[in-house]
């Protein structure tokens, strides 16, 4: 078993992520991509429409358990484009991954899925891989599906090497909206689940701002993004913040509906998202759009951020 840091060991901050240093930001803004087609050939170029400076990609059906081989040319190329041109690259492993589910089968593939994604992240030069923090199927209590997560997800993160110069992608945990019997919602349920997962040091945090609005962290009131902030470094410690879904929020705060909206147009406000810059939490940590409107929206969206961050 790894020897697990405490909570308040400060990490690598995610701004000494391999990437050309005159070219980065201190939040490169960007989206979710589309990559049918390729990768690189599909993916980059909808990245560069939009002027996105982050990218984020699915590398199997995200509503499937296939485990796909991938194009190794559209690898190399996405990989050596990103290392190029400094853009920092995610994946976002398959939506069906559970595992706090009763089911045997889902525990089994969910495993089977979780490899599969990072293994292919590592492949195209991907830094982390978001995987929902799942629920607690079949009237089960919290504490029983903790210990399968355990069982399940710590010998996926124990084939990865830890170390600062280690080419293996971060395990980025993403809380949900609270929906269900869900295990992850707000920022005080990240507690239990690093510490089901010895708190390994290639853990971190994805938070998706309209996830967190929806259970209840209400950052549109004053100083409520900083709240937020505050509360999940106190969690989970210094440097396991390495992503940000920057979604808007179509629902009231406490809503536990996962309904995005473009930023600004939504009961968030583009506000916050001001003071999430400005949070020492944030130094360095890329922001990633999953908001509607397609190419139009998307390139609204990563220009307002922009604007933003100042």
């Amino acid at each position: 078993m790894s020897t697990a840091p405490s909570p308040h060991d400060a990490l690598p901050s995610p701004s000494s992520t391999p990437a050309p240093a005159s070219r980065r930001a201190r939040n490169p803004v960007g989206s979710h991509v589309a990559v049918a087609g390729g990768l690189a050939a599909k993916g980059l170029a909808y990245a560069r429409e939009i002027s996105a400076e982050t990218v984020q990609v699915f590398v199997a059906n995200p509503r499937g358990w296939a485990t796909p081989a991938g194009d190794p040319r559209q690898d190399e190329a996405f990989r050596t484009a990103c290392a190029d041109e400094g853009i920092p690259a995610y994946v976002h492993a398959p939506y069906l991954i559970n595992f706090g589910s009763h089911t045997e089968a889902t525990a089994e593939l969910s495993a089977t899925s979780l490899r599969h994604s990072l293994r292919r992240a590592r492949r195209i030069g991907a830094l982390g891989v978001v995987v929902h923090t799942g629920s607690a199927t079949g009237g089960r209590d919290r504490a029983t599906a903790l210990a399968q997560v355990r069982e399940r997800m710590l010998p996926l993160l124990e084939e990865l090497d830890p170390g600062e110069d280690s080419q293996d992608p971060w395990l980025l945990l993403e809380p949900t909206a609270g929906q269900g019997a869900s295990l992850c919602a707000r920022a005080e349920d990240l507690g239990p689940y690093f510490d089901a997962l010895e708190r390994h040091p290639r853990l971190g945090v994805c938070l998706d701002t309209c996830h967190a609005f929806a259970a209840g962290h209400d950052t549109a009131a004053g100083g409520g993004m900083k709240a937020l902030l505050d509360e999940v470094v106190a969690v989970a410690g210094e440097g396991r913040l390495r992503l940000i879904h920057a979604n808007d929020s179509k629902d009231v705060a406490g809503a536990r509906k996962d309904r995005h909206a473009n930023i600004g147009a939504g009961h968030i406000g583009a506000e916050p998202f001001r003071e999430l810059f400005r949070h020492p939490a944030t130094e360095g940590v890329p922001l990633v759009i999953e908001t509607p409107g397609g190419r139009e929206g998307h390139a609204a969206d990563v220009a307002r951020l922009k604007e933003l961050r100042g």
